[in-house]
């Protein structure tokens, strides 16, 4: 590092609204030419100008053809490097790229520009004590199991025609024709479509027309389509539906014996031997969602409890993760079909100030990464490759899955420090409310 690059930068900064810094560098003129002249001479040792030998061209000839672009690329890595230096040196903490703006005033001495950027808001943390929220208490009672095994002998279930009206939980096959003011509609017409009476596969109207229907018999029947009908051309609309009912099914349950256990996997114990692994499996998923639940308490008491400026760059970045997160959901290839990014902004306001909350915790507390933690966490994302070991090793090797996992290792410890340290209270709800 030369004298120069040492030296004390001429360097004044602005307070703007909220977190909204200016500074203005001035960085001397003879340092830009210093290192032009410096570019200059390394082209100059490979350029190929018509009537030149390599190495051969003048320093004159040279800055006729490339000195305009040397040039640009000079300023353009001062103006990185300085404002580096001018962060580091006033003790600004920028969040985000800034804008850049040349000035006139620097002269034919001085190189003057002014970056405007907002920096990280200071965080100052209240004592964890004083956080409340409340933890789910949640039991899996004998008859949460049952409702399970009902399930499974449903999924098992037999079809049996049989020569009756239908009725709820009947299976009925139609063909229908439908009209609004008179005139047919895209989508409004079907042969031989399958519906399982009750189970909310078509909307409300057309459901309960369906009650009462023999095989054989026809009904028509005034439908209103729903305010919120996914089709906007047909939402709130009002239609006519003839149907035609064509046939009616029974569903036939099979018993709850050691025969419908072995569909199960379970060799030995029968029924009972079914019961206990399907409240195992249960306890699994419950205690996987609480503690989601706990988390999202947590996370939740810790924002409520601070009020923070959120650095807009911030929160326009996890706009564009949420946005590009919900278009992989969608399947959405198209940027023009991408969903408007103001239906993410309260949401992501939430994440960038939780973030800075977390990251202070974890400062503050000097947290550091579990590492049996993290070869656990990697353990268990390898495990679904086809050769978990070289996954491993393969996520070993990337710093950003690293980082990424680390991070994530992290805030799983701070998340566990404020559920000890704060004020929790049991509040016990029902495994079935609790699931939904």
């Amino acid at each position: 590092m030369n004298a120069a690059s040492q030296a004390q930068l001429d360097v004044s900064v602005e307070s703007k609204s909220g977190l909204e810094r200016s500074v203005v560098v001035r960085v001397p003129i003879d340092q830009i030419e210093q290192q032009v002249d410096q570019r200059l001479t390394r082209v100059g040792k490979t350029a190929r100008l018509k009537g030149f030998r390599p190495g051969k061209v003048p320093q004159k000839v040279l800055r006729q053809h490339y000195g305009g672009q040397v040039r640009q690329e000079v300023v353009s890595d001062v103006i990185r490097s300085s404002l580096a230096r001018a962060l580091a040196q006033e003790q600004l903490n920028a969040a985000g790229g800034p804008a850049i703006e040349l000035l006139r005033d620097g002269g034919d001495s001085h190189l003057a520009y002014r970056a405007t950027f907002e920096v990280f808001p200071e965080v100052t943390l209240r004592p964890l004590s004083e956080l409340s929220f409340d933890v789910p208490s949640v039991e899996i009672a004998d008859s949460d199991v049952d409702e399970v095994l009902e399930r499974l002998r449903d999924q098992r279930a037999e079809l049996e025609v049989v020569e009756r009206p239908s009725k709820a939980d009947d299976r009925i096959t139609v063909d229908f024709t439908g009209t609004i003011d008179g005139e047919p509609f895209e989508g409004g017409q079907g042969e031989d479509v399958a519906i399982l009476v009750g189970a909310g596969q078509v909307i409300d109207d057309f459901d309960a027309a369906l009650v009462g229907l023999s095989a054989g018999e026809s009904r028509t029947v005034d439908v209103t389509f729903p305010d919120d009908y996914p089709a906007a051309e047909l939402a709130g609309k009002q239609a006519v539906f003839e149907i035609a009912a064509k046939q009616v099914e029974e569903k036939i349950l099979p018993e709850l014996d050691d025969e419908f256990a072995e569909q199960f996997g379970v060799a030995e114990g029968g029924i009972e031997g079914l019961r206990t692994d399907v409240r195992v499996n249960m306890q699994r998923e419950l205690d996987q969602r609480l503690k989601a639940e706990t988390r999202r308490s947590a996370l939740e008491a810790l924002r409520e409890a601070h009020s923070i400026d959120v650095p807009k760059a911030l929160i326009e970045d996890e706009i564009s993760m949420l946005q590009q997160s919900t278009m992989r959901q969608l399947g959405i290839d198209d940027a023009a079909k991408a969903p408007p990014r103001e239906e993410f902004r309260e949401t992501a306001s939430r994440r960038a100030a939780l973030a800075l909350l977390i990251q202070e915790l974890i400062r503050e507390r000097e947290l550091k990464a579990d590492r049996a933690r993290i070869d656990a966490r990697i353990s268990e994302l390898a495990s679904g490759y086809e050769n978990p070991q070289q996954a491993a090793q393969q996520y070993r090797a990337s710093r950003d899955l690293m980082a990424q996992i680390e991070s994530g290792v992290l805030e799983e410890q701070a998340v566990e420090l404020l559920a000890d340290e704060a004020q929790t209270t049991p509040k016990a709800v029902e495994f079935s409310e609790f699931m939904r």
